[in-house]
């Protein structure tokens, strides 16, 4: 195995060397990159077209309430793909693995119920071709957003008897009413990856984006068991913190790897929630995945605070992240909220007037932030967001 010079990711390879006695050749760079990253950004934004990206859920894609059939679905997502881009965005993020299971052909997921109100049941087609299709035929950009570790946010789900967790439950821990991967376990991270080479390796995405679902909690008796077989191994053993953010960053790593080595044109991101703090509350390594090379391609913050939330606002929480260290090849994007227009977030200071969001993102080309990404596409048609819609198009030409 090559040396490795930065320090995050010599964590992240004795954790891979300890835990699953492989031995492989990851490069990586060893540079570490010095200037900031509004410099680094406007550098990329003279080269690349700005992002706007829209994230389409799947919620937005859920088929329930039609007949399900292939061609209500073609009219669903070319609904959404026709209106985005007649709002002069250029990307849509679409989330097709949200409970460990699929919107597309997969020997590794179930189905998904979005699709056919079962999951497990194939719907009959394969929606992520067609939106790959689509998409591209309008000129457009996609990528595919998944949640690596979720296979249920509550007990309402029944998960099919072809679900991974089904399959072995050792795999995953309940926490509350969802079901979580164990991110400790490298048939986890296997499971995760051939997944992820599947989607590269089968359809024309243009992207893989990752959301911020890792740890989804920070109790000792999630991964207690694990912890304790990696303490017995090893003379010197990390924290259980390091431990943790090195199991993920080991996942983030090898799936960049892979993404890679099967479609170089391909871009990897994460789009961590916008609090640092929190993101280091989950265990990832949001500061050392921007200022090395080998993790992301790009992160997307979701900095979605209002101008003058009380909490934390939209500009205090932006100049943490141009605060952060860039390699060269991570691009940042910000994740802006069109979701809370018209509601009492944020003590209400959405409500103040009908251009935060242009203020906004005049304020991420000002710092030269090279894009941003609209959460989420019900809102380009919303009453409640409609002015601030109109007023964001305005600067979008």
């Amino acid at each position: 195995m090559k040396i490795i010079k930065q320090l995050p990711l010599i964590m992240s390879v004795i954790l891979l060397f300890v835990l699953t006695a492989v031995t492989g050749d990851l490069k990586r760079s060893s540079q570490t990159a010095s200037q900031p990253a509004k410099v680094k950004a406007v550098m990329k934004q003279n080269t690349v077209k700005e992002m706007r990206g829209v994230w389409i859920t799947y919620m937005d894609l859920n088929m329930q309430n039609t007949d399900m059939s292939f061609k209500s679905f073609k009219n669903k997502f070319r609904h959404m793909a026709d209106t985005a881009k007649k709002d002069r965005f250029n990307t849509l993020i679409v989330q097709v693995r949200p409970f460990s299971d699929a919107l597309y052909k997969s020997s590794v997921y179930p189905a998904s119920h979005i699709l056919s109100g079962t999951q497990g049941k194939y719907a009959g087609y394969d929606a992520l071709d067609y939106m790959c299709r689509y998409t591209h035929k309008i000129g457009m950009k996609i990528h595919a957003w998944i949640n690596p570790y979720r296979v249920r946010n509550s007990s309402a789900l029944k998960l099919s008897a072809d679900n991974p967790y089904k399959k072995d439950k050792t795999i995953g821990v309940k926490v509350g009413g969802g079901i979580y991967l164990n991110p400790a376990l490298p048939k986890v991270r296997k499971l995760i990856e051939k997944g992820v080479r599947e989607i590269v390796k089968n359809y024309d995405v243009d992207g893989i984006q990752f959301d911020d679902y890792f740890y989804p909690t920070d109790k000792k008796s999630f991964d207690s068991k694990q912890y304790l077989e990696y303490r017995q191994k090893v003379k010197n053993p990390l924290s259980l913190k390091k431990w943790r953010i090195a199991n993920v960053n080991v996942l983030v790593t090898e799936v960049h790897d892979i993404v890679h080595s099967v479609k170089k044109k391909v871009v990897c991101g994460i789009s961590p929630q916008g609090n640092i703090n929190n993101d280091y509350g989950m265990y990832a390594d949001v500061k050392s995945w921007c200022s090395h090379n080998g993790y992301v391609d790009y992160i997307c913050p979701q900095l979605y605070y209002s101008l003058q939330n009380p909490a934390l606002k939209f500009g205090e929480a932006l100049k943490n992240w141009l605060n952060l260290k860039y390699d060269s090849s991570v691009t940042l994007y910000v994740g802006i909220a069109g979701y809370k227009k018209g509601t009492d977030k944020d003590g209400g200071t959405w409500n103040t007037s009908d251009n935060i969001l242009q203020r906004q993102v005049k304020l991420l080309r000002k710092k030269g932030v090279a894009g941003f990404m609209f959460y989420a596409y019900p809102n380009l048609e919303s009453k409640a967001a409609a002015k601030e819609v109109v007023n964001l198009v305005k600067i979008m030409e």
